[in-house]
């Protein structure tokens, strides 16, 4: 299969998990494209079933966030069960065979919840990451970022809601680097504009066109990368919903969550074709944090709310989204990132507070 044909192929895909009564709930901004992909033999309904979810909590913040879940979870009686695993390179916790036990969970359990694996920066002999080997194996090729204005949190553009997809297995962070020459080394600035990029950008933007003719009530237009940024901090509301190579959707999706709070508050999920993995939408270890009790829970609590949804737990989503933003929108109990003074265990005690058991 060629590199065009596999990338039209992941296209057509998602964009296949969004059509039908699935894009009529994205228009609606209920987002979730999550049952769009998970086929016939999806999750049952019941809501006394228990699910299996597999939890990576990774490095920096990442276990603290994930403790948040659990207490919010145990404290709404949310019928999911976590198969936790702690991989990590920054502390020596990654190994193949961690690796393997992690893929044998999510095999099983076909869900997961992850925090950030942190990529060390010195060159251990192997190029790929343990990030990028977790989402090759799987073939979560599809990120995809919902960035919606928080209720009562204003910002200087109040009322967003677009959505990033962001294809994450390919281009410069797919670790796919060689060196030609040992000596001397030359460093290239590559401008990130189809016409300078035909291979990369150039093969992208063919292949986004042809798959967007099979679709013809979906309006499309393209726009470069660096315009790309300069409009949205100028006029979002423009957006609706972003399509992009890996590079581009790792900046779009830190830019555009600046624009509604900042890392803390906006989640985010990433697809194949039989794996959903739920994870926050601009992905910090957020290092300097860790032990401080000030990271804010709410990204992880949102991811975990849309997680529900993708188990048919609409009840227990609905219970745990409510009630983070009732409490933002109260305004008595935030972090230190939006403006307030609370501690992490403080919001989420306050989240607990406003479930509707």
């Amino acid at each position: 299969m060629t590199m065009a044909a596999a990338l039209r192929g992941s296209l057509v895909t998602l964009v296949k998990g969004l059509g039908g009564p699935r894009w009529q709930q994205l228009a609606s901004r209920q987002f979730s494209v999550s049952a769009g992909l998970c086929g016939p033999d999806g999750p049952p309904t019941r809501a006394d079933a228990t699910f299996n979810v597999t939890m990576i909590p990774g490095d920096g913040v990442g276990p603290e966030l994930m403790t948040a879940v659990k207490d919010v979870f145990k404290a709404g009686d949310v019928p999911v069960e976590f198969e936790e695993f702690h991989l990590s390179e920054v502390q020596n916790m990654a190994s193949e065979d961690k690796l393997e036990q992690v893929l044998t969970s999510m095999k099983n359990n076909k869900v997961a919840m992850k925090g950030k694996i942190h990529t060390p920066m010195e060159f251990k002999g192997e190029l790929a990451s343990y990030e990028m080997k977790l989402r090759r194996k799987l073939d979560l090729f599809a990120n995809v970022v919902h960035v919606n204005s928080l209720p009562g949190y204003s910002t200087r553009h109040n009322n967003l809601d677009l959505v990033i997809i962001r294809e994450q297995t390919e281009g410069e962070y797919s670790a796919l680097e060689h060196e030609r020459y040992r000596w001397p080394k030359q460093i290239r600035l590559m401008t990130p504009k189809p016409f300078c990029r035909k291979l990369g950008d150039g093969l992208f933007l063919q292949s986004c066109a042809e798959v967007a003719e099979l679709y013809p009530k979906i309006k499309y237009d393209s726009i470069i990368i660096d315009n790309c940024c300069m409009q949205l901090v100028q006029n979002p509301y423009q957006f609706d919903v972003l399509v992009m190579p890996n590079l581009y959707g790792n900046i779009i999706d830190n830019l555009a969550a600046g624009l509604v709070g900042g890392a803390g508050v906006v989640p985010g999920e990433s697809y194949s074709a039989e794996y959903a993995v739920f994870e926050t939408g601009a992905r910090h270890p957020f290092a300097q944090a860790v032990g401080r009790n000030i990271a804010n829970p709410t990204a992880m609590l949102l991811s975990a709310a849309n997680m529900l949804r993708h188990l048919n737990l609409e009840f227990h989503s609905h219970m745990v989204s409510d009630a983070v933003k009732r409490v933002i929108k109260q305004g008595k109990v935030r972090t230190g990132d939006l403006g307030g003074y609370a501690t992490s265990d403080e919001f989420t005690r306050a989240v607990i507070a406003n479930l509707d058991v």
